[in-house]
């Protein structure tokens, strides 16, 4: 595994369209999917004024981050164009926006084209499940746009991904991948890249749970900001013998863990719960 750290002149704080935001203190990013194609039931929604409803329920229960996402990644689903996407996502912006304008909007897509016009429109970070591999263009546009980028691992594509995922030693590929790509965010000008490993886009269970066991490795080689994003997924209802809607509480646990390995942003559908875990483990440390 390489141990060569790569230095970031703020390592704990991002720029969000002026707004520096500090992740001294873990914070909690909240899904809104901008889809009726979630594998999370409990998160389709397509009426604008579910969206802002839910937006201001993230935000009242302490969401720093607002993700917006108008594709679905589980394995089989339909992929969308990205003027399909921006026919969900732009209303979906400027209603919240409307509504909250202090609110900080992250845009979950791999289309280049799609996080210019969502930043144009009030979005400030761009969340990307392929790190630029499924659109060329996405991480110098981003380079330009100069709003910070979450760059995450996945093996294979959406609809292929989970179909027998191989790694030699997940957690030292996953993190030279990682690594690749900062260094690649770096050279396009791209000044906050934050890392995802990406848990359950192409990995099997005992992969998810050996970059958990390792998360720490992540924030101390790349020495950036970590984006864990486990919310009521396979990696917990499949383990648990249950159902994504029954996985809140593995969920819960999973985000403690992840918080004590020093992750910095939960990426999350219920906010309140994932809060709370964030003041205990503060507590716990302090």
């Amino acid at each position: 595994m390489k141990t060569n750290h790569i230095n970031t002149s703020h390592p704990l704080s991002i720029n969000c369209r002026g707004r520096l935001l500090s992740l001294a203190a873990p914070v909690v990013m909240g899904i809104i999917n901008v889809t009726n194609d979630s594998f999370y039931e409990g998160n389709r929604m397509r009426e604008l004024h579910h969206v802002v409803e839910k937006a201001g329920k993230h935000l009242s229960e302490g969401a720093t981050i607002l993700d917006l996402g108008a594709q679905s990644s589980r394995p089989g689903a339909t992929v969308v164009g990205p003027e399909e996407e921006l026919t969900r996502l732009l209303p979906a912006i400027h209603a919240i926006l409307h509504q909250y304008p202090e609110a900080i909007i992250s845009v979950d897509t791999w289309y280049a084209q799609v996080a210019e016009k969502t930043v144009h429109a009030g979005a400030a970070i761009i969340n990307d499940i392929s790190a630029g591999d499924l659109d060329a263009d996405m991480i110098p546009v981003v380079g330009k746009l100069q709003v910070p980028y979450i760059a995450m691992h996945m093996q294979g594509k959406p609809a292929t991904m989970q179909q027998n995922p191989n790694y030699e030693n997940v957690v030292r590929e996953v993190l030279d991948y990682l690594i690749q790509k900062l260094a690649v965010c770096r050279a396009a000008g791209i000044k906050d890249f934050i890392a995802d490993p990406g848990f359950g886009f192409g990995k099997t269970l005992a992969h998810n749970y050996a970059l958990m066991q390792h998360l720490h490795v992540f924030t101390t080689v790349l020495q950036t900001p970590v984006l864990t994003g486990i919310s009521r997924k396979s990696m917990i209802y499949r383990l648990l013998e249950t159902t994504p809607e029954a996985a809140l509480n593995g969920t819960t646990v999973l985000n403690t863990i992840a918080l004590q390995q020093g992750t910095h942003i939960l990426r999350v559908h219920d906010v309140k719960e994932a809060v709370e875990a964030v003041r205990i483990t503060a507590q716990l440390k302090s």
